[in-house]
């Protein structure tokens, strides 16, 4: 980790903060992930070798404990007080790029949507009682991936392979930038079914349940409100 050599407190945070993908790092280990696999899920594009390195310095920064699990078998990752600290710093700068900056396809990664939605913003108390399996399609660049949302006995879990269970419902995702407003609460999910850009096929209980599994769009909505910003786009 270099240094700017300045005094500075910006400056000295900064040589912490500033490097690339460390806040979504610091961002995952504050919604909750503490392993490896759960921190790297929530960051697709980075590297394993690069989280690594970024949770090491973190550590040696004072504001991560990385300590071995109990059965020997891999790390589990801590934040310290000063790394809670960080959580109003990491809202200023979303509060800040809600006020400044546009939402574009660019940012628009369904898997992160998905990863959001399970990892922070499942209605855990409103999954049907038995077995679904809920297959997700969309495209990156010129091949199609495939997510399946696995919600069982009371919980859920996001697969990047097929279970095995058969798909109760297909998810088709034309048009990433609508899937993500609708998480982020910009846009009611029925409009965006009816703008084409997101399909849903299966049995219509099922159909008219998926959305109200994510309490995203809701909780989105109500922080805009609180910060005084749009509660959602312009009709």
């Amino acid at each position: 980790m270099r240094t700017y050599g300045q005094f500075c407190p910006i400056a000295r945070g900064s040589e912490i903060l500033a490097e690339r993908w460390t806040p979504i790092i610091l961002r995952n280990l504050l919604l909750g992930c503490r392993t490896f696999n759960e921190i790297a899920a929530g960051a697709p594009g980075l590297s394993r070798a690069l989280l690594a390195r970024r949770l090491r310095e973190l550590e040696r920064a004072g504001v991560l404990e990385i300590r071995a699990k109990p059965n020997g078998r891999g790390s589990v990752y801590e934040p310290t007080p000063a790394g809670r600290d960080l959580a109003g710093v990491l809202e200023s700068i979303g509060g800040w790029a809600e006020r400044w900056t546009n939402l574009t396809g660019d940012h628009a990664d369904p898997d992160v949507v998905l990863w959001s939605w399970t990892q922070t913003f499942l209605r855990r108390d409103l999954l049907p009682d038995r077995r679904v399996v809920v297959r997700f399609e969309y495209a990156r660049g010129p091949r199609r991936v495939r997510l399946w949302l696995l919600a069982e006995s009371g919980t859920a879990e996001l697969c990047r392979f097929d279970p095995g269970f058969g798909d109760d419902l297909v998810v088709t995702i034309d048009d990433p930038l609508a899937f993500a407003r609708w998480h982020l609460g910009r846009v009611a999910w029925a409009a965006t079914v009816a703008s084409g850009g997101v399909t849903v096929s299966g049995p219509r209980a099922l159909r008219q349940a998926l959305p109200t599994w994510n309490a995203g769009p809701e909780a989105h909505a109500q922080m805009r409100a609180e910060r005084d910003l749009p509660v959602a786009d312009p009709a």
